[in-house]
């Protein structure tokens, strides 16, 4: 058969793995959820800031959390110069890139926030996405943990501004030092260790989903799961798992006497927090009392700990922390895909990272941050019914009914007036001849109003209005044609002068009975 006969083979449209588009209606409520965010950062003197997607790769660092690829953990290409550069995995490193290359410039402490997409080069999943929006706060130049507590009391502030309810949310609080000085007591202190502290983090990382026996077991041996899929263990001996677990089961005793503030933390668990063989050193101490600073402020500024909250659990998976750490938690129950009832989670989290800027710097820059999923935070309002609010309404529909160049005119100048009055509007670009696909188009967006003017109307200088969601509902009581000529559903006839004051009118009519629907 000859070559030219055969047909060309038609492009298979397929999204690739990990990745989604976005509907209007996502990127609506995307953008409500994000301007109530902005908000709040733009209260406490935050500055936005952006970042390309792309960066060197070594100035991204290793620094990715767990993942079923770790060495593959990010998106890379080599550019023509042979460098190699990776799509970002975060909006941290980034920006200690920035702060590094425009240090002379910058005014510090650095105050400023970011919203943009990460990327993750990992094994897709169930709610699991190599593309995701984050959106960051941070301080840098500030080695006080007052930066610390204050990032925790706008994230509390964020949460109610968004909708969450007090008692809905927690901003939990940890310090990496306590967890690094318990690590030390137990003999994983060094450089030679490093590896293995950051798979006792990953391992303490699981207390919230496996509890106290899954985590023993990571520290130790191993486990197996449900499946029968086995993780392979830290290799801890025993005494050292539960100085581990005890630190995880702890909580936080301040006492305030004659002006000062001392903190110690004490086991609530089952195993036993000290043991004579082991003994937390500075760093340790360092952290439980940064960790008292932190509960005082934030009680100081009538933040109690049913907003924020001391909690030795936390741990955050990330590598580059250095100092306190804390995550937003969302309380309420939700039902999984199991059709169980679980607590809905964290939505975003964060801490010091003293250690990010001075990689570039070979000094100290201390720094601290807060990073909130946009997506997962989209899904928890939604499910609380906070989301869609702000209504967006479809545009109202000039339609088409001659389609001379003057008639056209007139049509766009309609559209144009409408929009000049701060009305969405659009005229009709389909094929117009066939109006009953107009009114179709417009069922189908959901438009709350057409604007119809044929050669009559013309002539008499009048439009039709027809009310489209009034029509919906009075067809449904309207039994016959003759009826329906009779009445001409919600449909009037007004001066062309008169046109853009009455369809604001219609318009503050049916945002009424959204209203009054809404409240009933």
């Amino acid at each position: 058969m000859n070559d030219k006969s055969k047909k060309p083979q038609k492009l298979k449209a397929r999204l690739p793995r990990g990745f989604v588009d976005r509907s209007a209606a996502d990127i609506h409520a995307t953008n409500e959820m994000t301007a109530k965010i902005r908000e709040v950062y733009e209260r406490y003197g935050f500055d936005p800031i952006e970042t390309p997607l792309f960066e060197y790769t070594d100035a991204l660092g290793k620094f990715l959390p767990d993942s079923d690829r770790p060495n593959e953990g990010v998106f890379s290409l080599q550019d023509d110069d042979e460098q190699w550069m990776s799509l970002r995995y975060d909006l941290t490193a980034p920006l200690a890139r920035h702060v590094a290359e425009n240090f002379n410039e910058i005014q510090l402490p650095l105050r400023t926030y970011r919203a943009g997409y990460v990327f993750r080069n990992e094994k897709p999943g169930p709610g699991r996405f190599r593309q995701f929006m984050q959106f960051d706060a941070d301080t840098v130049g500030a080695p006080g943990v007052q930066a610390d507590a204050e990032m925790c009391m706008m994230m509390a502030d964020t949460m109610e501004a968004l909708g969450i309810k007090r008692g809905d949310y927690v901003i939990r609080v940890n310090n990496r030092k306590v967890l690094d000085g318990v690590m030390e007591a137990i003999g994983l202190g060094g450089a030679d260790k490093a590896g293995q502290r950051l798979n006792v983090l990953r391992a303490l990382d699981k207390y919230d989903k496996f509890g106290v026996e899954g985590v023993k077991l990571l520290l130790g041996p191993g486990r197996k799961d449900e499946s029968g899929d086995f993780t392979k263990g830290v290799g801890l001996d025993s005494s050292q798992s539960s100085m581990l677990v005890g630190f995880l089961q702890s909580k936080l005793y301040v006492i305030a006497e004659g002006g000062k503030v001392t903190s110690r933390l004490e086991s609530q668990g089952p195993d036993a927090f000290s043991s004579p063989e082991y003994q937390p050193g500075s760093t340790y101490h360092e952290g439980v009392d940064e960790l008292g600073q932190i509960a005082s402020l934030a009680t100081s500024a009538g933040y109690g700990p049913d907003r924020i909250k001391i909690d030795p659990s936390v741990v955050r998976g990330l590598e580059y922390y250095t100092g306190p750490v804390f995550e937003a938690e969302l309380t309420f129950d939700v039902t999984n895909e199991k059709g169980e009832k679980v607590v809905f989670g964290s939505v975003g989290g964060g801490g010091r990272y003293d250690g990010l800027v001075s990689r570039f710097m070979g000094q100290p820059v201390p720094a601290t941050g807060f990073s909130i999923g946009v997506s997962r935070l989209m899904t928890a309002l939604k499910n609380l019914g906070k989301l869609g609010q702000d209504e967006v309404i479809a545009p109202v529909l000039v339609t088409v009914m001659d389609g001379d160049v003057e008639s056209m005119g007139r049509y766009q100048r309609f559209t144009q007036a409408l929009r000049n009055e701060g009305v969405r509007a659009e005229m009709y670009q389909g094929n117009w001849k066939k109006f009953g696909n107009q009114l179709k188009y417009a069922d189908r967006r959901g438009c709350p109003i057409a604007i119809i003017q044929g050669g009559d109307e013309r002539g008499q200088g009048v439009v039709q209005i027809k009310d489209l969601i009034e029509g919906k509902r009075l067809s449904g009581e309207i039994e016959d044609n003759a009826s329906w000529r009779e009445a001409r559903v919600a449909q009037e006839t007004v001066a062309e002068a008169d046109l853009i004051a009455k369809v604001k009118e219609i318009l503050a009519a049916q945002a009424e009975d959204r209203r009054r629907a809404k409240n009933v």
